[in-house]
């Protein structure tokens, strides 16, 4: 049985056995008819606001969010839609700033192929700072004691629009909506706070949880003080396609894209399974391994204690090299150490929420990874190197025996799994 996982660009052909294995994918929704035609009724007709055009005159300062460079979101398709029905505004009094959370600021070419020639030559272009304390407001402390720093350029404009894509998110419930401001134009020290260990190891910090998951509540608290007037969030297929377009008062319409994304991405299993191969749903979401941790974690939900999990992740970015993801997780021996060492430290440091994750992971299953990583980078990370996902997957059944399950993930965490005893809470 031929499967084609999401890998890099150009995606990566495995030949499974035709027994026992079980191929899980999202609901297909397919792509709106005319993306432009669409996201322009939503910016006229959106839900809890007053449509786009009417919200700025010729003389109101606009500041539009839009995600970085490993967020799958079409800004190329999306901004120049809204950009045009701010078209009474005169282009030097628009400000759009690049949400890189604590990832590293985009090249002029990255930033080229996520936004299109035309708005970089015509438009103020600001990539968050998040150590540059001078380029931020500082708006009090959240009621989880995490002072509050937030992009000054957003802060202080007329008229606030955030940009993003809502999929099931590994902590922080759902991407999308407030997670533009804390995690995307966030402080440091904030992304930090909120990314602890604790509030990290909470059971409610995870996929497609709302309600009660501390980390999407803080993320909304501090929204709720930047007050945005106005938001664009999408939802999207496989290919990329804009499946449904959510506009206008940031809470509303976010709510009503995580009901929409929440119905075609979980998806249920009656038990978990032997083995579980995944993907990071390709590029431009598997460019490093730090990424991968996402599909790894979406199937953790549904392998056995003491299973295995297969990851192809094509990690052409590396780790990546910035940042002390890699240090992290050759700072222990096994997973074991690793977690103890991430809950001994007194302070949080960068990326030490996606280390604390993995090594969960690893003590639960072993994981095999598929990519271009060297071997020895693959086993510095307490992972298994492989080439040969069919072969690997027909070892580990004949030691198994013939009860043995296996389930495919092919789009990664595009499809989040759960085991039916598991319920959820929802905003």
């Amino acid at each position: 049985m031929k499967v084609t996982l999401a890998y890099g660009k150009n995606g990566l052909e495995v030949d499974f056995p035709e027994r026992g294995v079980e191929v899980i994918e999202p609901r297909f929704v397919k792509g709106l008819e005319d993306e432009a035609a669409s996201l322009l009724h939503a910016l006229r007709n959106p839900v809890g606001a007053a449509p786009l055009r009417e919200l700025a005159t010729a003389d109101t300062s606009v500041a539009i969010i839009f995600p970085d460079r490993t967020r799958a979101m079409p800004s190329d398709r999306v901004l120049p839609i809204v950009l045009s029905e701010l078209d009474q505004v005169p282009k030097e009094n628009i400000t759009l700033i690049n949400a890189v959370g604590t990832h590293r600021s985009n090249t002029p070419q990255e930033l080229e192929a996520m936004l299109g020639r035309e708005i970089l030559d015509n438009y103020h272009i600001v990539q968050h700072q998040p150590r540059d304390k001078s380029s931020m407001v500082h708006l009090g402390a959240s009621r989880y004691g995490n002072q509050v720093w937030v992009n000054k350029d957003f802060v202080q404009a007329r008229l606030k629009i955030l940009t993003g894509f809502i999929e099931p998110h590994l902590f922080a419930g759902f991407s999308g909506g407030p997670k533009a401001v804390l995690l995307g134009v966030g402080a440091f020290e904030s992304i930090l706070r909120n990314h602890s260990a604790p509030m990290i190891d909470n059971p409610n910090a995870t996929w497609g949880e709302t309600a009660n998951n501390p980390i999407y509540r803080e993320m909304s608290e501090i929204a709720a003080l930047v007050r945005p007037d106005f938001i664009v969030n999408v939802t999207l297929n496989k290919d990329r396609e804009i499946t449904g377009v959510f506009v206008g008062d940031w809470k509303e319409a976010h709510d009503e894209g995580c009901r929409f994304a929440r119905e075609s991405v979980m998806r249920p299993v009656e038990q978990p399974f032997d083995v579980v191969v995944t993907t990071n749903s390709g590029f431009p979401l598997d460019l490093n391994l730090y990424q991968a941790v996402k599909g790894m974690s979406a199937a953790a939900r549904i392998v056995k204690q003491g299973g295995t999990i297969i990851m192809a992740s094509e990690c052409c970015d590396g780790l990546p090299s910035e940042g002390p993801f890699g240090q992290l997780l050759r700072s222990g021996q096994s997973p074991a150490e690793v977690l103890s060492n991430i809950h001994n430290h007194s302070e949080t440091i960068q990326d030490q929420w996606q280390v604390q994750i993995l090594a969960k992971i690893l003590m639960k299953s072993q994981v095999y990874l598929y990519s271009t990583l060297p071997e020895s980078e693959v086993l510095a990370a307490h992972l298994k190197p492989v080439r040969d996902i069919g072969g690997l997957v027909r070892r580990l059944q004949a030691a198994s025996g013939p009860d043995c399950r296996v389930a495919v993930l092919p789009e990664g965490p595009q499809t989040v799994p759960y085991v039916t005893e598991k319920v959820l809470s929802h905003a």
